[in-house]
C-alpha cells in the first residue's frame, strides 16, 4: 500500500484547522486503499494552533506535527516537512482551505499515471482582491522573462510531489528560499491540473502586501542574476544619449553662437547619474545580502517538538532528521 504524506504549514490557524480535519477524513475514508500521513508544521503559532493539532492526533495516529522553536515562515515551514514525509510521495496544502482537499484523487490519479509533478493551477481565485490578482499576474510575467527556467503562472504550493522530487527539493538548503520556482529548476514530469480556489474558511491572511513584496524579490534574485545586468543595459544608452547630447552642445555653440548655461545642464546629469547609480548599488546590495545570509550557514529551522518528543537541534536541517 503507498503512502502519502499531506504537509500542511500551520500559523494561527486554530479555527481553520477542524474544518480542515473533517474535509480530509472524508477524503480518507474514500482513498481506503492508500496510506496516509497528515503532517502539520506549526511555524511558532501564538494561539492554540499546537494544542488543536495534539488533540486531533490523540483521535488518529495518522496526525504527525512538527512544532517550530519559533515563526520561521512559510518557505523554511515547507521544507521541514519535505524533511520529516514519510510517504512516497508529499502534497503541500494549506490550512486555510482556499486550496480544496477533494482535488488531492485527482492529484494522485496522474501521480499514478508516472508523473512526478501534479501541480494545481488556480482557474479563478475567490476571495482576492483585483490588486493582488493584477500584481500576481504581473510579478509572474517578469520573473519569467527574467529566468532561463519555465515558470508556472497563477500556481501555488498546492500540488503533489514524487519522492525523487522531494528528494531533490531537500538538497537545496538556501536561506533565502522561493520554492515556486524551486519547483520549475528541479524539472522532472509534471502535469498541470485546473481548479477554481475558494476564498479562507476562517481566519485572516497571515501575507501582507509587504511580505509578498519579500517573496518577489527573493524569487527574482534566487534564481537570476539578470537585475545585475542592469548597469550594462543603462550604460550602453546613456551613454550614447550623453554623446548626442555634447554633439548637440558644441554644434549649437559653433553655428548658433548661443551659450547654454552649463550650471542647469551639470544639475540635471549629476542628478541622472547619481540616480542610476543609486539604484545599481540597491541591485547589488540585494545579491551582497543574500551572500552574506548563505555564507552564515545557519540551520533553516531549529524544532521544539515532535510528536510529542523533544528534539535536540544538533543536526536538524539535513537528510538525517530524528524521527
Amino acid at each position: 500500500m503507498k503512502k502519502i504524506t499531506i504537509i500542511i504549514p500551520a500559523y494561527n490557524e486554530e479555527e481553520s484547522l477542524p474544518l480542515l480535519y473533517e474535509r480530509l477524513e472524508e477524503l480518507m475514508k474514500k482513498m481506503d486503499n492508500y496510506e496516509f500521513e497528515i503532517l502539520f508544521v506549526n511555524d511558532g503559532s501564538k494561539d492554540k494552533t499546537l494544542e488543536e493539532i495534539k488533540q486531533m492526533r490523540e483521535k488518529d495516529q495518522r496526525i504527525c506535527y512538527v512544532d517550530f522553536s519559533r515563526n520561521f515562515g512559510k518557505e523554511v515551514a515547507m521544507i521541514a516537512g519535505l524533511d520529516y514525509a514519510t510517504g512516497d510521495c508529499a502534497i503541500f496544502l494549506d490550512a486555510d482551505l482556499q486550496d480544496p482537499p477533494e482535488l488531492i484523487p485527482e492529484l494522485v490519479k496522474y501521480w499514478e499515471e508516472g508523473y512526478d509533478d501534479v501541480y494545481a493551477k488556480r482557474r479563478t481565485r475567490k476571495g482576492e482582491t483585483w490588486l493582488k490578482k493584477f500584481t500576481s499576474k504581473m510579478y509572474y510575467r517578469v520573473l519569467q522573462h527574467l529566468t532561463n527556467v519555465e515558470i508556472q503562472e497563477d500556481t501555488g504550493d498546492f500540488r503533489l510531489l514524487d519522492r525523487r522530487c522531494i528528494n531533490a527539493l531537500k538538497k537545496m538548503r538556501e536561506t533565502q528560499r522561493n520554492t515556486k520556482s524551486m519547483y520549475s529548476w528541479i524539472g522532472y514530469k509534471k502535469k498541470e491540473v485546473l481548479y477554481d480556489r475558494d476564498p479562507r474558511a476562517a481566519g485572516k491572511t497571515k501575507w501582507s502586501y509587504a511580505k509578498l513584496i519579500d517573496l518577489a524579490i527573493d524569487g527574482i534574485t534566487s534564481f537570476t542574476t539578470s537585475p545585475l545586468r542592469l548597469s550594462t543595459f543603462l550604460a550602453i544608452p546613456t551613454f550614447v544619449v550623453l554623446a548626442i547630447y555634447f554633439i548637440y552642445v558644441i554644434a549649437k555653440t559653433f553655428v548658433v553662437h548661443e551659450a547654454i548655461q552649463a550650471y542647469q545642464a551639470i544639475i540635471l546629469l549629476i542628478l541622472f547619474f547619481s540616480g542610476v547609480q543609486i539604484l545599481l548599488f540597491g541591485i547589488v546590495g540585494e545579491y551582497l545580502g543574500r551572500i552574506f545570509n548563505e555564507t552564515k550557514n545557519r540551520p533553516l529551522y531549529l524544532v521544539n517538538e515532535y510528536n510529542g518528543k523533544k528534539e535536540m537541534n544538533d543536526d536538524l536541517g539535513d537528510d538525517k532528521v530524528e524521527k
